[in-house]
């Protein structure tokens, strides 16, 4: 039987130590024990049930834990602050001095610079390839290598890379495939597709209201525990915990991920045709246009579409800003970094999400001034919010003239 994400989502029910519906919120730092050797078999790992400290994990985190791992098909996971506070912990735990790590190189800037800037200080090295290449990728692995990384849809370039293909090299040189599933929650399920560790930065689309930040590992029970380990766990000493508060709301709004994605999925394939139509130079992998469409469907887990993020690149800077300011004044959206909100955001990610990437990096990758991200909102009338995304691009001379009269 066919994996289905939202049906795992659906399947977990919680009861609330009162009976409510929602599971209660664990509100305490520190938890109490019946006995000293409970709290020593705790610090120990052997304590299951048992709750230390709520920067080692708590009810709340679990729950929303659980959530996650069953949509991403792992045995468990464990929550983060951040999106960063899960990337770069899971990269530690399995990387010490003299390691190397091969890694897409079209990730999110902050990605970019943690394997780039930071980790050399730790004697951690880093290639970063053209992940879409199978042969460039293994041919980067040497004896030192431990982790291949990469996103499954890449920001903000929107590159697809073929987790089945890359899962069989990483296993071949035994070492581990960390996938980033930010951009595509629902739409492609990395762990079936052989990925060993699936990351996610809960902050876009599966909390879905920009209204606060978290990130996950979704992986094996070993990996997760090593994560938590109070002697050498990268998770539980660079302490980058969830809060409970914002654990139980994330995963109340994941009851409605589903929902979100297909719409967020319907509203950028039909924004992206009609981009295409015009002449813009749109990126979407929904598109057949897109190099690796095919790769995309035959991973797809195909009800909940494409995803919600597209490109287009309006030749300039210049042109760029003043589209995004022009599209904020008529209430399309929001001149924002991030994604997944309601409403669309978008920015130039060529100077804002991805400027920790130098300028001849992105020359050669291909990210251009005049680059726009878009991660496209819920619109019920996406038709009406094209029009007027038309009407702008006509007022700025960006769309060619012969095309103007099609407003």
């Amino acid at each position: 039987m066919k994996f289905k994400p939202a049906n795992k989502i659906q399947d977990l029910q919680y009861f609330g130590e009162f009976g409510g519906v929602n599971p209660s919120i664990s509100d305490s730092s520190t938890y109490t024990f019946l006995s000293a050797k409970t709290m020593f078999d705790t610090f120990e790992g052997n304590a299951d049930g048992c709750y230390l400290y709520s920067r080692h994990t708590s009810p709340s985190n679990l729950y929303l834990g659980e959530a996650l791992a069953a949509m991403e098909g792992t045995e468990t996971a464990n929550v983060a602050a951040t999106g960063m506070g899960a990337i770069t912990p899971a990269l530690l735990q399995l990387c010490g001095a003299g390691d190397h790590v091969v890694s897409s190189r079209t990730i999110y800037g902050g990605t970019y610079a943690f394997l780039k800037n930071f980790t050399p200080r730790m004697q951690i090295e880093t290639t970063f390839v053209d992940i879409t290449k199978l042969e460039t990728v293994e041919a980067a692995i040497n004896k030192n290598t431990k982790v291949l990384f990469c996103e499954a849809v890449s920001n903000p370039l929107l590159e697809v890379a073929d987790i089945k293909g890359l899962a069989e090299i990483a296993k071949k040189h035994n070492i581990k495939l960390l996938v980033d599933n930010t951009f595509s929650p629902l739409s492609i399920s990395p762990a079936e597709l052989g990925a060993d560790v699936v990351l996610h930065s809960l902050t876009k689309f599966i909390n879905g209201s920009s209204d606060t930040m978290g990130g996950v590992i979704c992986g094996t029970q070993d990996f997760i525990d090593s994560l938590r380990s109070v002697n050498d766990g990268a998770s539980m000493l660079l302490g980058s915990s969830m809060d409970s508060m914002r654990s139980a709301s994330i995963l109340k709004n994941m009851r409605t991920l589903h929902i979100r994605i297909k719409q967020h999925s319907k509203n950028a394939q039909y924004l992206a045709e009609q981009f295409e139509n015009l002449g813009l130079k749109t990126v979407y992998p929904g598109l057949v246009s897109h190099p690796s469409h095919e790769l995309f469907k035959s991973m797809m887990n195909e009800e909940y579409g494409y995803g919600g993020l597209l490109t287009l690149d309006v030749g300039t800077l210049e042109n760029a800003n003043n589209l995004m300011e022009l599209m904020q004044h008529k209430n399309l959206g929001y001149l924002a970094v991030s994604l997944g909100f309601y409403k669309t955001l978008f920015s130039a990610p060529g100077s804002s999400t991805s400027s920790e990437i130098p300028e001849d990096e992105k020359v050669e990758m291909g990210l251009t001034d005049g680059l726009i991200r878009f991660s496209i909102g819920l619109d019920n009338d996406i038709e009406r919010t094209f029009q007027i995304m038309k009407e702008c691009m006509v007022k700025l001379n960006i769309l060619k003239p012969e095309l103007q009269e099609l407003v």
